[in-house]
């Protein structure tokens, strides 16, 4: 395949890349900068493509691959690493939701809903939340797995649909 039958190509692919690009990033602005960055590595790397290929995989994979190490680069840059004595930053109180002043009254509604669920649901439910394991719970209460799972499931849905209710 010649140079230009391979641009002509690639360019016939921008309207199907960029719906593309638009369903991984949910914007048009970085959907149209990830196509022209997929652009400018098929260009750069053009030798690699085996003429008898799909050049509309090829350029897909090659735009995915993008967002992928994009998305990965940029949950890195997200990480915070405290290096200051006794982990200031770190222990450092932000706003809690503690120190509002309705949230000790919602934390005991909340208690008080988790403790009207029956005992098969509620029990599994604070052990979950307390921090055990799922194979944990089961084999303290003799469940399965998947059993234990539901009921935590379960547990949730009643303690939303229940706060649900008590809104204004």
């Amino acid at each position: 395949m010649t140079a230009t039958e391979f641009n002509q190509q690639l360019v016939g692919l921008e309207k199907n890349l960029t719906r593309f690009a638009y369903s991984l990033t949910a914007n048009y602005d970085d959907a149209c900068d990830l196509v022209q960055e997929t652009f400018l590595k098929a260009l750069t790397h053009r030798e690699q493509f085996a003429d008898q290929s799909n050049i509309q995989a090829w350029t897909f994979t090659i735009l995915k691959n993008i967002f992928i190490n994009n998305y990965r680069r940029k949950m890195k840059q997200n990480t915070t690493y405290d290096n200051t004595k006794d982990l200031y930053f770190l222990n450092k109180a932000g706003e809690s939701s503690a120190s509002k002043p309705d949230s000790g009254i919602l934390l005991k509604e909340i208690n008080k809903k988790v403790e009207s669920l029956e005992d098969g649901f509620r029990i599994p439910f604070k052990m979950y939340t307390s921090g055990y394991k799922y194979k944990e719970i089961g084999e303290a209460m003799n469940l399965n797995i998947g059993t234990v799972k539901s009921r935590i499931f379960f547990s949730r849905k009643k303690l939303m649909n229940a706060l649900d209710e008590n809104k204004p």
